[in-house]
This record gives structure tokens, C-alpha cells and sequence, in this order.
């Protein structure tokens, strides 16, 4: 696999490990497992008025999975379930194609080089669908 997927911003996010830990009384909750490669992610969210106001994971994953939690640990607070959807759609349009992002979600465009890895893509979504299984949820 290519150096360049594995560039220093994505190396930084992993690092970086943005909402690391789990909430104690979430409004929402998921685990999820990739049996492809081994990641597995337990996320919790806590939501007012329908927008997120925390978010955290505990993930043990490869370095693409652990850089797409710390980037919704980074940038979900603020959105709605609408826009995780949304983002989540986007996320997977730019995997399949490399296609443009929206300036919404322009921070997303870090997991462009995964686009040529198929293999990789379940890696970097699988914190996007564990978050919007949890927002799912009643």
C-alpha cells in the first residue's frame, strides 16, 4: 500500500485520538466490527435538541479507522443527524470516485488517497456508520 495513504495529517488525527473515551449516560449508542480486517468501535453520543453536543469512541482499529473517529470526536459536536448523513454520503462519494467535497466538509478530503484502496474503505467508514447508528437510535 502506498506511503501516501498513510500521510501525516491522517497520522496526526490517529494521534491525536479526538473524543477518546465513552460517555456515561449517552442518548445514543454503537459498537461495531469490521471482521475484514478487526476494527471494532464503541461510540456514544449525547444530543440536545437533536444536535450533537459530545461525542466519544473508544476504537481499536488500523490508523485509517482511528483517524476517521478522532475526526468526527473533532467535528461532530455542533451537527445534526441530517448532516452526519449527509457528511456520511459525501465520505463514501469521495472513497468510490475521489469526487470534490462540498466546503462543508472539506476536512474529509484527508482520506482522498484511500479512494484508490477499496479494500481500505471500510476502514475509514466504519466510524461514520457506528455515529449514525447511534443517532439512529430513539
Amino acid at each position: 500500500m502506498s506511503s501516501t495513504v498513510y500521510q501525516q495529517a491522517i497520522k496526526e488525527l490517529a494521534e491525536a485520538a479526538h473524543g477518546s473515551g465513552l460517555l456515561e449516560h449517552p442518548d445514543g449508542a454503537s459498537r461495531l466490527d469490521n471482521p475484514l480486517c478487526g476494527d471494532r468501535i464503541s461510540l456514544t453520543v449525547q444530543l440536545d435538541g437533536g444536535v450533537i453536543t459530545a461525542v466519544r469512541h473508544e476504537t481499536r482499529a488500523c490508523l485509517l479507522c482511528r483517524a476517521a473517529a478522532s475526526l468526527i470526536g473533532l467535528t461532530a459536536p455542533g451537527k445534526n443527524r441530517k448532516e452526519i448523513a449527509e457528511e456520511t454520503v459525501a465520505l463514501e462519494a469521495l472513497l468510490a470516485s475521489s469526487h470534490a467535497l462540498p466546503a462543508a466538509w472539506k476536512e474529509l478530503e484527508v482520506f482522498a488517497p484511500v479512494s484508490g484502496y477499496p479494500s481500505r474503505h471500510g476502514c475509514v467508514l466504519l466510524p461514520f456508520k457506528a455515529l449514525n447508528e447511534a443517532l439512529a437510535q430513539p
